[in-house]
């Protein structure tokens, strides 16, 4: 799998150990930065991973920032990208299986390395399943088009 990964400040501490276990798992990775702990600006660094998502250049992507918040707000506003934070193994494998997440966000001061490892593992390895998600998945991205209007309340 191709898997983006990028961070700001705050996820950097992380970084390097997500990318190697990645890379140990076999995956093709690119680190899109940054690469030290000196202030930057998350969203710069989301949207480069979120749009080789959208391009269709990464399969996934994960980020990292302090709390892993801003940075997948960010990722999701970019057309085809279904981002969100995740801080635990049952919110990881619930973003793949019912909502077909394809970029997660991570928290570098609130969660642990090794717990964040356990997260990116579910990430990758869980399946979408489909059915009743599909359509509700479809809805996510209509949002995508400039042209819908939204639903009536």
């Amino acid at each position: 799998m191709r898997i983006a990964v990028a961070c700001d400040h705050g996820g950097f501490v992380q970084k390097d150990a997500v990318v190697e276990h990645l890379r140990s798992l076999g995956h093709e990775v690119f680190d899109l930065g940054t690469n030290s702990e000196e202030s930057v600006d998350y969203p710069d660094y989301a949207d480069r991973a979120a749009r080789m998502v959208s391009r269709g250049e990464a399969d996934r992507a994960v980020l990292l920032c302090g709390t892993g918040i801003g940075i997948s707000m960010t990722a999701d506003k970019v057309p085809g990208v279904r981002a969100t934070p995740v801080q635990t193994v049952k919110f990881a494998e619930l973003a793949r299986q019912h909502n077909n997440a394809n970029v997660i966000g991570l928290s570098g001061r609130f969660v642990s390395l090794e717990d964040n490892l356990k997260l990116v593992d579910t990430f990758l390895t869980t399946e979408f399943e489909g059915g009743r998600h599909a359509a509700r998945v479809e809805k996510i991205m209509r949002e995508d088009d400039p042209a819908f209007q939204g639903v009536d309340a």
